[in-house]
Order: structure tokens, then C-alpha cells, then sequence
């Protein structure tokens, strides 16, 4: 973010996501020198609403502005400052994708560079940058993917840096990325607590933004069912029935989950019209910590947790360094299924997910002429599992390997 600051295109800043992400911690931290104003107080809102784009100039030639999705009237003046005064630097910080991107739409299009922030990623929970990760170095060199794999260090699992990044996985699993919940000292209970926190001023603060609901209570059955859902195939006749909704009304729901970093929906890969292909998306929440929270459960992670571990991380990786990958998954009318499906302009990574601490051939079935039905060269098969082994599972013209989930998200990863 420094950087762009620094390009004429990073005049106006736009940081997004999830509230306590750290949107404001990290603006603090990387332009200190900048006042910060909130659009949360409404009263303070309304005397800023009220400044012309001269007094912005006069005041704040330089300015940090949070909560900035409350304040949607005031994109056009930060548009004639833009335009006026080259001076000028605007940060603008929100968590609500649809209210500020329909503002950027309508004011700012052309003149804002776009920035999403995550919770933590398993490297930055061990203090690295996603850059460190064995995934960051696949995804930037998918030629070379197939070769790195063999090239991998096979005592790795021996190592203390292992056994360190298999412990922040399971964190990682149980409680998700949230900044917060890296502080020392705190207890399971207090991780707990804080999520179910986080949780209801997500529904009395974040959703009253988007939705003005009336009523919380069907949009509260719609998510729990959704959390209950992760990992699945989304079928919304089938979540409406189920939360006593129309089925127009739970696809907004789910809508609002994503619009609001809540969770990701991952479309279906569809592209041959000669396979029989399901074509429902695929729900994901992007951490662990909040969906459990509103399940309030506790206890060891299942399968589809592990899934959706999976897909936060590859989902931060893809967004915070805009790597050119689009993500998929792919599942046929008979029940063959492929978990994700990375897509490069030179081919395609398959990736299955196994909550398993023994990988065998059997976990590769799924891979077995997937081939025949792309449009493109498959250049790795990867299960990614909890196995701490690299072993090649499958010699066909496109390998197989398994990887553990610590080591293909770690930072140190590459040992």
C-alpha cells in the first residue's frame, strides 16, 4: 500500500473488508503522519458531510477516512477534490464491499485503486508476508509447479518450523485469522467470547448497514444454515425451505454474507458442454473462528472446515497480490468431484482436500482423466491434507502429489 501511495493512481486508496480485519491499524501504521477522520458518529458525519472541496483542501490535504460506507454522499466532493487539488491524497477505509464499490461505481470510477484486507494468513500469523508461502511461489511460477514439488525438502516434517506451523493450523482451524485472537495471553474462553462478539455486532452493526432489515431473525436461520452448509454446493430453494424464507430472499442473504467478506462463493467450472457438469456454486466462509462462532462449536475441526481453511487461504493469497488465477470447482452429474480448480492462462492446478493424516492413491481417484474433460494442460495435482509426507501418489501424464496444509500455507514452507 506504500507504494501505490506513491503512484499517481494511488491518490485515493480504497482499503476493504471485513470490520476488525485491521483496516485502521494497518493505515495507521503505514501513514502515520495522516489524521484520521470516522464517519461512525453521526453528528461528526454530518459536519463533514457539510465541508466544501476548498475546506477538505485547507484542512485535510492528506486524510485517513474511516467507516467511509456510512458517509456515501460524500464520494462526489472526495471526486472534486481529486479533480481540483493533485495535492491531494485520500485513504477511504469500509467493510461493506457493495457500499463502497456502488460509490466508487458512481464517483470514483477511474480514480480509486482498490485494496482488500483479510484476517490473518497462516504466514502472518507466524509474522511473514504471504510472498514466503510454498503457495505464493507455485502461483507465480506455474510452469515450474510439476518440478518444484520432487524438489522439496523430505525431512521437512522433522523440523521444529513444522511442528510450529502445524500448531497455527489448528488455530487457524478453530478460530480463524482474526487479529484479535493472536493477542498472548488469551485463553480459548477469551477466544471464544470475543467471537461471539464479533458476531453480533456483525448482525447489529454491519448488516443493519446493507440490509435494513426489520427483522434479524430469518437472516440469523438463513446464516446459521449457511455455516452449517460450508464446503457444499449452495442450493438456494433448498436453504430457503430450510430457513422458512423465499428463495429470492436467501439468495440475498447469502449475498449479504459476501458483499461482506463473510464468506466466498466459488463459481462451477462449466466450460465443456460435452460433460454433464453441475453448475450450483460452492459456499465457503473465509474464517473458521466467525462460522464456528455461530454454531457456537467447539471441538476438532470436520472435513468441510478443513475444506474452507483451505479456500480462505488461496482466496487471500489470489486478492492480496492480484495474481492472475481464477478459481473454480468442478463437480459431474455422477458425483465426481474436484475440490478447486486454479485456472492460468497456461493451464490448470487440481486440488482435493482430505482431513487425513495418511494420504494414499485412493485420495487421488478424483483426478483419475480429468484431463480429457479441461481446455486447457493440467499442470499439478495436488490433495492437500494433513499428512506431513510430500509424496507422489500418481505417475500419470499429469503427477499427483500430497502436500500438508501447514507446509503449502507456511512461511517456511520451502525447508
Amino acid at each position: 500500500m506504500l507504494a501505490l501511495s506513491r503512484k499517481d493512481r494511488g491518490r485515493i486508496i480504497v482499503l476493504t473488508g471485513a470490520r476488525q480485519v485491521g483496516k485502521t491499524t494497518l493505515a495507521r501504521n503505514c501513514f502515520p503522519q495522516m489524521p484520521i477522520l470516522s464517519m461512525d458518529s453521526p453528528i461528526e458525519r454530518e459536519t463533514y458531510l457539510r465541508f466544501t472541496p476548498a475546506q477538505w483542501q485547507a484542512n485535510f490535504p492528506n486524510i485517513i477516512i474511516d467507516e467511509i460506507q456510512k458517509a456515501p454522499d460524500l464520494f462526489d466532493t472526495i471526486k472534486s477534490c481529486y479533480d481540483r487539488y493533485p495535492e491531494m491524497q485520500f485513504l477511504l477505509l469500509g467493510s461493506s464491499q457493495f457500499l463502497l464499490m456502488q460509490g466508487i461505481r458512481e464517483s470514483l470510477a477511474g480514480r480509486a485503486a482498490i485494496q482488500h484486507l483479510y484476517p490473518y494468513s497462516l504466514s502472518e500469523i507466524a509474522g511473514k508476508g504471504h510472498e514466503s508461502s510454498l503457495l505464493h511461489t507455485l502461483l507465480t511460477a506455474p510452469e515450474d509447479a510439476a518440478a518444484a514439488m520432487p524438489t522439496l525438502s523430505p525431512d521437512y516434517p522433522l523440523k521444529d518450523v513444522y511442528a510450529q506451523a502445524a500448531r497455527d493450523w489448528d488455530q487457524l482451524e478453530l478460530f480463524g485469522g482474526m487479529p484479535a485472537l493472536q493477542q498472548p495471553g488469551w485463553s480459548d474462553t477469551d477466544r471464544y467470547e470475543w467471537l461471539e462478539e464479533y458476531s453480533l455486532a456483525y448482525l447489529q452493526r454491519d448488516l443493519q448497514d446493507l440490509a435494513k432489515l426489520d427483522r434479524l431473525e430469518p437472516f440469523v436461520r438463513a446464516q446459521k444454515i449457511a455455516a452449517l452448509r460450508t464446503a457444499q454446493p449452495i442450493n438456494y430453494s433448498a436453504l430457503a425451505r430450510s430457513a422458512d424464507i423465499s428463495p429470492p430472499t436467501a439468495k440475498n442473504f447469502i449475498h449479504y454474507l459476501e458483499i461482506s467478506y463473510q464468506v466466498r462463493m466459488i463459481p462451477a467450472w462449466t466450460r465443456n458442454h460435452e460433460k454433464r457438469l453441475r453448475k450450483m456454486p460452492k459456499l465457503h466462509f473465509l474464517d473458521a473462528g466467525v462460522r464456528r462462532s455461530i454454531l457456537k462449536k467447539r471441538g476438532a475441526a470436520d472435513g468441510h472446515e478443513f475444506e474452507s481453511t483451505v479456500a480462505a487461504e488461496i482466496v487471500k493469497t489470489l486478492d492480496t497480490f492480484r495474481l492472475p488465477w481464477e478459481l473454480y470447482h468442478l463437480r459431474t452429474s455422477d458425483g465426481r468431484e474436484v475440490d478447486f480448480l486454479l485456472e492460468h492462462e497456461t493451464g490448470y492446478i487440481a486440488i482435493e482436500c482430505k482431513l487425513t493424516q495418511h494420504t494414499t492413491r485412493h485420495e487421488a481417484r478424483h483426478f483419475k482423466a480429468l484431463a480429457d474433460i479441461l481446455d486447457k494442460p493440467l499442470l499439478l495435482n495436488l490433495v492437500v491434507s494433513k499428512d506431513p509426507q510430500v509424496q507422489q501418489l500418481t505417475s500419470d501424464n499429469t503427477p499427483t502429489y500430497n502436500i500438508s496444509a501447514p507446509q503449502w500455507f507456511s512461511a517456511y514452507g520451502h525447508c
